[in-house]
């Protein structure tokens, strides 16, 4: 019983805190010791901290207590206690008295900033600059510049910490120290110079030229800290980055240094060094090879420090330089029993993504005894490598997807099942060999998963991709069990889940309406609907059919539809995309009201557009407008004059629409034409121009030049524009201009008309319906290299724009380190031909860009078109 009374004191012990239930007004009644004629430093001492505390935590102080506060604790100044003295120092840091106040104190502070104790120096210094205005620093400017060169290296801190702070406020001030500093940067003091060398680089941080004779002169030499070795390393990498981007060493600028560093006696140096080299842009295998050879070593040390911080380097150089750190991988494999889970779990993703074919069994086993170890965030860190892993090795799917649908099994959070199980599903969609097991994966997981959202994500996926299996029967029993046994939300997926089914394999639609009928007795009145709906097979073709609209179209169309005895008729719906309205535009464009539109214009894309230019008789034969483009800048910003246009692209005719716009109060501008150049277009003759016979001060107008081309043709070139005009004075007091101009003329940017002005952005809802549906008689595929590219995205995003097509599915995002993706796009070539475009990327270990490039179309010509676009762009 002695032995247990005794453990229960010790607990007890244990949870005390000194500050527990403390409250504001008692602790402002302690502070009156501060006014006892004897003062007790210890009692004095423990008051202020529990003001800190309290400041800390929080709580506030009204204007009258914080003034109370501030005016006892200036008398605790009268003590000589070293301690006291110190809380005294950040008591009136933290209550920040106000202009008023700081007087009271700033004598005191000041005779301390003078005291021959170095302790009082340096705090004085630091609360001085805290709580001080630009008037009174001007005054203690001279002692400030004495403190940064003192011979003490606490006080030199203390003043070089607090020019810091000031250079945020007072930045005239601060620069006016730079030779004090500059010479604090030669002191034998560590931190002294670690500092010293932290202020003059955010002095200079805004002069490139600055900043770079700074590092030079550095880098020979005469940095002893280690600590303001690392800010230098970190420096000189930014000097590298700014200078370009070399891809030899003996060009880049500084490279030796950052070798040279890698030699240090200090750890930090060497590991910031090594960080620094494996940063640097487009860094070659050759640069690597140092930085590389030192963190190996560091893997092994016996400090979990440097393993974790060596371990974390080589994961991102893993990500884009592989291949580099394979020599490392059976010191990496020791350190997946490493006690520090961080440094195993960094370990393990490492090696994912650096292992070859032959040892990814071995790492699986290794793996699964190491994952019920380790928290939620690491083990999604781990399910990413695995994904990336698999990929990389479509051969091994089968022990990664076995992996991945056992760690689902277990016991997990929700992001850590959202990211397994979208893995799965990315898996899935990339490797067609993986379909049939990760489906049942993902049937058995439902069974029992804990998850709403999972639940209906997991049954949406079945319905895209179950009915195109071998056997899509084995797969009804899972959704029906969803049907009966989960709640409303994942009952009403299921439903989805069932017609899509049933509508997509003919075998199974009997047996699938028996089902749905079932369902029209749900308690939930969203599920009894949805059964209610897809019971009827003309509504489930339409639902689960290719719906070759744009959704927005669909939309208007049904506001603008009148009730009448004539049904609705889906053809009846727009298929081009409405064009951003000009009101939209103008906005964004930030220029003078009504630049982009023409006079009478509604603001409704290429039907306004179409209207108006059918109303000019010399466009009004031109036929059918196929598309308008959005404007494109023809000026800068801020000019005299503001000159946008519009291409409209017609099957056998172009017209340039230059928007206008005179900028200038004190000029008219008359016969107003634009002078186009075309001898880089030579496809192009032009035909017409509709000039403008007056520009008045901030009064928008049109012209329009129209160009004959080969029709259906996506004939491509460059237009030089020059806007030619008569400039009259303009009086500003009575508004009139004079009657005698100067001819003169004003040099505009060069127009490209490119192969993605002959294509529409239209969208389709499901594009392997569309896909399908097209049929392969007039499919074109042939693969490209794009040459290095920076990442997978960059690639994505040039093909996209050089097509102007409509991107599908969100299939245009491409997520983080990547090394193949899908894009899928749609459109309308001029001439009303749909084109369906399959891109799939890939990147090899060199940065290369490969691209299988397939296209199907109505017309075979313009699947051959756009494989020409491609190859020539």
């Amino acid at each position: 019983m002695a032995m247990m009374k005794k453990d229960d004191d010790r607990d007890e012990e244990a949870d005390y805190s000194p500050f527990l239930g403390i409250e504001k007004g008692a602790v402002l009644q302690e502070a009156r010791v501060f006014h006892d004629p004897q003062l007790d430093p210890r009692r004095c001492s423990q008051v202020i901290t529990k003001l800190l505390y309290l400041l800390n935590q929080g709580e506030t102080f009204t204007k009258v207590e914080a003034t109370e506060v501030f005016f006892a604790v200036t008398k605790l100044f009268q003590s000589r206690d070293t301690g006291l003295r110190r809380m005294v120092y950040l008591i009136i840091k933290e209550l920040s008295p106000s202009s008023d106040e700081v007087i009271i104190v700033t004598s005191s502070l000041m005779k301390d900033m003078n005291s021959k104790i170095d302790m009082y120096r340096a705090n004085a210094i630091r609360v001085l600059c805290r709580i001080t205005e630009g008037t009174l620093l001007t005054q203690i400017e001279r002692y400030l510049k004495q403190a940064i060169v003192d011979k003490n290296p606490i006080v030199a801190s203390a003043a070089l910490v607090s020019g810091i702070h000031l250079l945020q406020t007072n930045p005239e001030v601060v620069k006016r120290w730079s030779n004090e500093v500059q010479e604090a940067v030669q002191s034998r003091a560590a931190l002294v110079q670690f500092h010293a060398l932290a202020l003059i680089h955010q002095v200079r941080q805004n002069d490139r030229l600055a900043v770079s004779k700074l590092v030079t002169s550095l880098t020979r030499g005469t940095v002893r800290s280690p600590l303001a070795q690392c800010l230098l390393i970190r420096y000189t990498s930014q000097v590298i980055r700014e200078s370009g981007t070399s891809t030899q060493a003996v060009d880049r600028p500084f490279y030796d240094y950052l070798e040279g560093c890698l030699r240090h006696k200090a750890e930090m140096v060497i590991l910031e060094a090594a960080r620094a080299i494996t940063e640097l842009n487009s860094v070659t295998s050759r640069e690597l090879t140092p930085a590389i050879t030192v963190l190996q070593l560091f893997l092994s040390s016996s400090k979990p420090v440097l393993r974790f911080a060596a371990v974390r380097t080589l994961n991102k150089v893993a990500m884009t330089h592989p291949m580099a750190i394979t020599n490392c991988n059976i010191d990496m494999e020791s350190l997946i029993s490493d006690q520090n889970r961080s440094i195993a779990t960094l370990a393990i993703t490492t090696l994912l993504k650096t292992g070859n074919e032959s040892s990814v069994d071995r790492l699986m086993k290794q793996i699964t005894s190491f994952m019920s170890d380790i928290a939620d965030e690491f083990k999604i860190v781990v399910v990413e490598a695995i994904r990336s892993l698999c990929l990389k090795f479509p051969l091994k799917y089968r022990s990664l997807m076995n992996f991945l649908s056992n760690i689902l099994r277990e016991e997990g959070g929700f992001e850590y099942k959202k990211a397994i199980v979208d893995s799965i599903v990315i898996l899935i969609r990339d490797i067609p060999d993986a379909k049939e097991s990760g489906l049942l994966h993902l049937c058995e997981f439902i069974e029992d998963c804990e998850f709403t959202y999972l639940s209906t994500q997991i049954l949406h996926f079945l319905g895209l991709e179950g009915p195109k299996t071998a056997d899509p029967s084995k797969y009804i029993r899972y959704i029906y069990n969803r049907v009966i046994l989960e709640n409303a939300t994942v009952r009403a997926a299921a439903v989805s889940t069932l017609a899509r089914f049933g509508n997509e394999v003919d075998q199974l639609k009997p047996r699938i309406l028996v089902l749905l009928r079932r369902c029209l007795f749900d308690s939930d009145d969203e599920v009894r609907d949805r059964a209610t709906i897809l019971l009827n097979e003309h509504n489930m073709e339409f639902l689960f059919g290719s719906l070759d609209v744009p959704l927005i179209n669909l939309e208007t169309t049904l506001k603008n539809y009148e009730p009448s005895e004539d049904p609705f008729n889906i053809d009846s719906v727009p298929k081009e995309v409405k064009s951003q309205p000009l009101s939209d535009k103008k906005a964004a464009s930030k220029k003078p009201a009504g630049l982009g539109a023409p006079p009478t214009l509604p603001t409704s894309g290429v039907d306004a557009y179409e209207k108006s230019l059918s109303s000019i008789p010399e466009f009004s034969n031109y036929g059918k407008l196929f598309k308008s483009s959005a404007p494109v800048e023809l000026t800068e910003a801020e000019t005299e004059y503001a000159v946008n246009v519009i291409k409209h692209i017609f099957d056998g005719h172009i017209v340039f629409q230059y928007n206008c716009n005179n900028t200038i109060p004190e000029q008219l501008l008359e016969n107003v034409t634009i002078i186009v150049d075309s001898s880089d277009a030579e496809e192009f003759d032009e035909v017409a121009s509709k000039p403008l016979k007056s520009l008045p001060f901030n009064v928008p107008g049109q012209i329009f030049v129209s160009f004959q081309k080969p029709a259906g043709v996506p004939t491509v070139g460059k237009f030089s524009n020059t806007l030619r005009f008569i400039v009259k004075e303009v009086d500003p007091a009575t508004g009139e201009a004079e009657e005698d101009g100067v001819e003169d003329e004003y040099h505009l940017e060069d127009l490209d008309v490119v192969a993605a002005d002959y294509i529409l952005k239209v969208g389709v809802s499901n594009f392997k319906n569309a896909w399908e549906s097209m049929g392969p008689d007039c499919e074109r595929v042939d693969e490209y290299v794009l040459g290095p590219r920076e990442s997978l995205a960059e690639a994505v995003n040039a093909v996209i724009s050089l097509l102007g097509m409509q991107p599908c599915e969100g299939t245009e995002v491409v997520a983080n380190n990547l090394r193949s993706h899908t894009c899928l796009l749609s459109g309308v070539f001029i001439g009303d031909v749909k084109v369906l475009v399959r891109l799939q990327f890939g990147l090899d270990k060199s940065r290369e860009v490969v691209m299988k490039l397939a296209v199907r179309s109505e017309d075979e010509a313009v699947s051959e078109t756009i494989h020409e676009i491609v190859a020539s762009g």
